[in-house]
């Protein structure tokens, strides 16, 4: 019979990403730890884990392993938790979300959350690139559009789209568009492609339309490519979640502001790694994203989860 003790241990050991984190976070010698996942591995007569000195990360069987019971595991942990008399969940919850999310997402409310959940521990990892929630040991991933990758589900949080802006120091030397045809003499800033696109699809009164842009700065970082539309070398196409705070500041203003590229595709989503039932202090969290960014943003859809 397995042993529970270690494969909840072999769940910690994942979710840490190492031997020492999870020792660590388990209060117990991380050789100790090691010895007890060797006992497990040799139990089940397979290797979990593929270790090196630099990384650790589950082998195929491990992560068959990990997906199938570290929900269940969860489950335990909080009937002992509630039976134990802990009232707030605990944990480490991983989150990966767009580069640009403290834009809009204001830090002193994880001030509010730790102060409502002392146990909980948050790890971001912010990245306009796809990220591997599995390889990454994600739990939740904040995104425009769907999350890439299969069996997760995601809560979409509210539409969103992408709006033009420049700064008042460019629009003073470069007089702002007028029509999409005026857009295309300006100077664009856009987001790296490995296609070398230079056209924008937007849509406006007439419809969908496109428009060849000449892209005089192109960034694969969205909050680079905010600031250089800031410090005034062109107009961008930014998140509007993100450009919005920004032009109340007064530092960006809204270009041909009856054109924007919205499509479902660009819907804010709250993506979850987790299957049913939801780790406790993952619930508590997403709870509290859904909750804050519906007071930051308005729009902001009832919760409605969906298969990827």
């Amino acid at each position: 019979m397995i042993d529970l003790n270690e494969l909840a241990m072999f769940v910690h050991v994942v979710r840490a990403g190492s031997f020492s984190e999870a020792a660590r976070r388990l209060g117990m010698p991380s050789n100790t730890l090691s010895r007890r996942i060797d006992q497990l591995e040799g139990q089940l007569g397979t290797r979990l884990l593929h270790r090196s000195t630099r990384k650790l990360a589950p082998s195929a069987e491990g992560q068959a392993l990990f997906e199938r019971y570290a929900p269940a595991l969860d489950q335990l942990f909080e009937i002992e938790r509630l039976h134990s008399g802990k009232k707030t969940p605990s944990g480490t919850v991983r989150v990966t979300a767009m580069a640009g999310l403290f834009e809009f997402f204001r830090i002193e409310w994880l001030a509010e959350f730790y102060a409502s959940y002392p146990d909980i521990c948050v790890d971001f990892l912010l990245d306009d690139a796809a990220t591997d929630l599995i390889a990454e040991r994600i739990d939740l991933a904040l995104r425009m559009g769907v999350e890439t990758g299969t069996g997760h589900k995601a809560r979409r949080l509210a539409p969103s789209g992408m709006v033009l802006a420049a700064s008042p120091a460019y629009l003073e030397q470069c007089p702002a568009p007028r029509t999409l045809r005026e857009l295309a003499e300006h100077h664009c800033l856009t987001i790296s492609n490995r296609q070398g696109r230079t056209t924008w699809r937007l849509q406006g009164p007439r419809g969908s339309q496109e428009v060849p842009i000449k892209s005089r700065f192109a960034v694969n970082d969205m909050r680079v490519l905010t600031q250089a539309c800031i410090a005034g070398l062109g107009i961008a196409l930014l998140p509007q979640p993100i450009v919005e705070p920004i032009i109340a500041q007064g530092k960006l203003d809204r270009v041909l502001p009856s054109y924007r590229r919205a499509s479902s595709e660009l819907d804010l989503q709250l993506v979850y790694t987790s299957r049913p039932p939801v780790p406790p202090a993952v619930a508590a969290f997403a709870e509290f994203l859904t909750r804050r960014l519906g007071d930051a943003m308005p729009g902001i859809a009832n919760a409605n989860a969906s298969r990827q």
